[in-house]
């Protein structure tokens, strides 16, 4: 179709009505195929992941010895593997923890806001008092923590996907070439997807190993303060990392104000909004950058509007997963030349070149 063409249909009025349609049907399907999109996705993320560190593996060469491939297939597929083992066994293994010390810490955190408000006088105190009990904190967090309990019953379905996409990568490179009309259009077919591969590989692969230091040196400032369920808020400062601004802000903010309620002086509070917050602008604006040449080239309006319709759609799910989606779209609509014009919308300045440079 002529680009002229492609002009007229857009200013059409049944152009707009097929694309509220589609767009109306893509959104009931998420919402009504949550129980089969959210498993995928992980097991995409996953499976993603999983080949970035078994190349990463694969590209070792000690003196004149390289990694076998079948090596670092197993060494790659062992390091996931126990990641998600040991994300899941802490959080399963607190989960009651944190359920029973639920009301102590509503108690607690009632009598501390008492004090604080009633600074500003009696009345101010008690209308903030009703309605803190009228949030049902109690109810919220067990709510998120089913959240979370579902998220992990997921992990089974995620773990069943990710060995077939493991198999079907090297046959699907074949099929490019075997679908495609003629053999230059297979070549650039192919020469797309393996760009878009790189480009999210990478992007992947570095904020999993970013969000990985973040959540280690997170755990070293909060074990030492003996800091209730530091384990939980280490793996919630990782999955968090996801999270551009919002995320590092929640992922100090969550374990401070639990220290403040937990302890009788506000020094742990004050350690751990110093200690951890450093940890999170260091990784953030220091180390990770300097890993991938840029930060995140991605609108700040977009990370907070993909962030809010994810939510929306997969709840926690939806949360994690909604940076990851975007950045994966991102890289995606830059390498295809239609769609150029929308990558250039969601990212932060224009310039797309930072997507190019994580490839090289």
């Amino acid at each position: 179709m002529r680009d002229s063409d492609l002009g007229e249909r857009v200013m059409t009025l049944e152009f707009w009505r097929d694309l509220l349609l589609v767009l109306t049907l893509l959104v009931v399907g998420l919402v009504y195929g949550s129980g089969f999109l959210v498993p995928l996705t992980f097991a995409a993320l996953v499976f993603i992941l999983l080949t970035a560190v078994i190349d990463r593996i694969a590209g070792i060469h000690l003196g004149g010895w390289a990694v076998p491939r079948w090596l670092a297939h197993i060494a790659g597929i062992l390091l996931v593997l126990l990641g998600i083992v040991l994300v899941g066994l802490i959080l399963s293994s607190q989960a009651d923890a944190v359920r029973a010390a639920i009301p102590r810490y509503t108690a607690r955190f009632e009598g501390l806001l008492a004090w604080i408000v009633s600074l500003v006088g009696e009345e101010n105190a008690q209308e903030a008092l009703e309605a803190l009990r009228g949030a049902d904190l109690s109810g919220w967090a067990l709510g998120a923590l089913g959240s979370a309990g579902g998220l992990l019953s997921g992990f089974l379905l995620v773990l069943l996907y990710v060995p077939f996409l493991m198999v079907e990568r090297k046959p699907l490179s074949r099929k490019f070439a075997i679908a495609a009309p003629d053999p230059e259009t297979g070549a650039e077919i192919r020469r797309l997807a393996h760009s878009i591969s790189l480009g999210v590989q990478r992007y992947i692969g570095v904020k999993t190993f970013v969000s990985v230091l973040t959540g280690l040196f997170s755990y070293a400032v909060m074990k030492p303060m003996g800091l209730d369920f530091a384990e939980t808020w280490a793996v919630l400062a990782f999955a968090l990392n996801f999270i551009p601004s919002i995320g590092s802000v929640l992922g100090v903010v969550c374990p401070a104000l639990v220290a403040l309620v937990q302890f009788d002086t506000i020094t742990p509070f004050l350690v751990i909004v110093v200690g951890c917050g450093t940890v999170q602008f260091s990784i953030g604006n220091i180390l990770e950058p300097a890993i991938t040449g840029r930060s995140l080239n991605l609108s700040t309006f977009l990370v907070i509007l993909a962030l809010t319709f994810w939510t929306a759609i997969w709840g926690v799910a939806g949360a994690l997963l909604s940076v990851p989606i975007t950045v994966c779209l991102l890289i995606v609509f830059s390498h295809v030349p239609r769609l150029r014009w929308l990558a250039v919308l969601m990212s932060g300045d224009g310039n797309l070149e930072v997507l190019e440079m994580r490839e090289t």
